[in-house]
């Protein structure tokens, strides 16, 4: 059976996009370019440095960002080159990234909620804009079209 658009617009699963996208990005330290990045990269599979460097080109122009998601744990090498047999690595995202985009998922499908406990990194702040994303959290949880 084949999705139409009419089924993902019923599905509603873009409605709260932006206000998931800002929770993934503060909760977990990632910039918005780069979270978007990993989702494209998680649904591709096996990639290389170049096919990494193609899909980051609609993105904004960061330097680091290859090094950074490697470091802190986003993006794992699959396959070493061996500068022999095998001319260039292969990487893949890593079971954080996995389970992150799973999570991304479970809530806008509305089978899980953003946290919105004392330890929530995104919910426990006190500035204007976060009151802001603390009640629009609030309605989306509230929301019975979820």
């Amino acid at each position: 059976m084949r999705l139409t658009s009419q089924d993902l617009k019923d599905l509603k699963i873009l409605k709260y996009y932006r206000l998931v996208r800002k929770w993934a990005c503060k909760t977990y330290g990632l910039k918005d370019a780069d979270l978007e990045l990993l989702i494209y990269l998680n649904h591709k599979g096996r990639f290389t440095r170049n096919e990494f460097i193609e899909g980051a080109y609609t993105y904004s122009w960061d330097k680091e960002r290859w090094e950074r998601l490697r470091s802190s744990g986003w993006i794992d090498v699959w396959r070493q080159r061996n500068r022999t047999t095998i001319k260039y690595s292969v990487y893949k995202t890593s079971h954080k990234c996995n389970h992150l985009v799973s999570r991304i998922y479970r809530i806008l499908l509305g089978e899980e909620d953003l946290p919105t406990s004392d330890r929530s990194v995104f919910y426990n702040n006190k500035s204007y804009t976060d009151k802001v994303y603390n009640k629009a959290i609030d309605d989306m949880i509230k929301d019975p079209t979820r």
